[in-house]
């Protein structure tokens, strides 16, 4: 089996490696990336990508097509990757998660991929009040980032020809990583605590997140690579997370409070409402992937990244001007002359 992981250099990548390559060890793993975050490298011991066979670097909106020659299944990870990328390179999402995906997508069903694993959002659900949300419910993006993802999804259905597609909704990542990203609310509140002892709540803390952890996240794209059309059908679109993990944020600061005693948590009770809130139901990946349920909760979520920061004597107070906000590391790119604006390397 030859498995190719776009944007294999990114917060999923190095966890979804070294998963598939315990699962898969005659497999052939290639990665694709355009490597804007390949030296924010955290908790590695060793270089993840030396797990994968073929390492090909490279711009999405410039695939090219021989690459996919022999290839079985695509996990598509690349993508400008949350709300404040998105806002600041709307037309660079649109590019990239949208048209540059939709072209991918239409070369695989082209050269005979079978299979096509899409890393989507449950942040395509919005603002949505009442019960948590279902794959056929309404959908009310907000943002560049959960509009292309609905843009893709839609693709998908259109253009899977003889595919297997699994398009895995899934609730906001969290955990640790080799290539750590604390622009994510779980990681931001932990990394807060570990540098300050405060977390300040800028919201009214009622905001619902569901999260998952990235291994499970890792887990789920396993599941989805040998996913049979009888689990779901040919084109399946599927919420990947747990009921258990819907939150409000306030008990997301508060599990953090519980994890490193005390820490000091603030939430601003006058702030005005945050129109991303969203309860989801992940029933349907609970009877369809009974053995690759989420396994990690919320606490060992908050105890793996209080260890991996404490290893990585992480002090930082500033952090969130550091580059491991993934919008901080592109600004900085550009400013240095080595991105421009329409994140092309100069």
């Amino acid at each position: 089996m030859r498995v190719l992981i776009t944007g294999s250099m990114g917060y999923v990548g190095p966890l979804l490696i070294h998963r598939l390559r315990k699962t898969f060890p005659n497999a052939e793993l290639i990665g694709f990336d355009t490597a804007f975050f390949a030296h924010n490298l955290t908790a590695a011991t060793k270089l993840p990508e030396s797990l994968l066979d073929r390492v090909h670097f490279g711009d999405i909106r410039n695939f090219p097509p021989d690459l996919l020659d022999g290839v079985d299944v695509i996990v598509h990870l690349a993508a400008i990757s949350n709300d404040p990328m998105g806002k600041e390179f709307e037309e660079v999402t649109e590019a990239i998660n949208e048209k540059a995906s939709v072209a991918l997508a239409q070369m695989a069903e082209q050269r005979g991929v079978a299979r096509f694993v899409f890393a989507s959002s449950c942040s395509i659900y919005g603002a949505a009040e009442g019960r948590p949300k279902r794959e056929n419910d309404s959908l009310n993006p907000l943002t560049a980032y959960a509009r292309s993802k609905v843009a893709m999804e839609n693709a998908l259905r259109i253009n899977a020809g003889a595919m297997t597609v699994t398009c895995l909704r899934f609730a906001t990542a969290c955990g640790m990583s080799d290539r750590l990203r604390l622009d994510l609310v779980l990681n931001d509140f932990v990394a807060s605590a570990v540098a300050t002892r405060e977390i300040t709540v800028l919201s009214d803390g009622t905001p619902w997140r569901p999260l998952i952890d990235v291994s499970d996240m890792a887990s789920a794209i396993e599941w989805a690579i040998k996913r049979d059309n009888d689990k779901g059908g040919q084109v399946l679109v599927v919420n990947a997370g747990t009921n258990a993990g819907n939150y409000q944020v306030s008990d997301l600061a508060r599990a953090v409070a519980t994890e490193l005693p005390g820490t000091r948590v603030s939430i601003n009770a006058a702030a005005p409402p945050d129109l991303r809130s969203y309860q989801v139901d992940f029933s349907l990946f609970a009877e369809l992937a009974p053995a690759s349920q989420p396994v990690v909760s919320l606490l060992q979520s908050v105890k793996n990244l209080h260890t991996g920061l404490t290893e990585m004597q992480f002090s930082d107070r500033e952090f969130r001007e550091s580059s491991l906000m993934r919008l901080k590391t592109l600004n900085a790119h550009i400013a240095h002359g080595r991105l421009s604006r329409d994140l092309h390397w100069q």
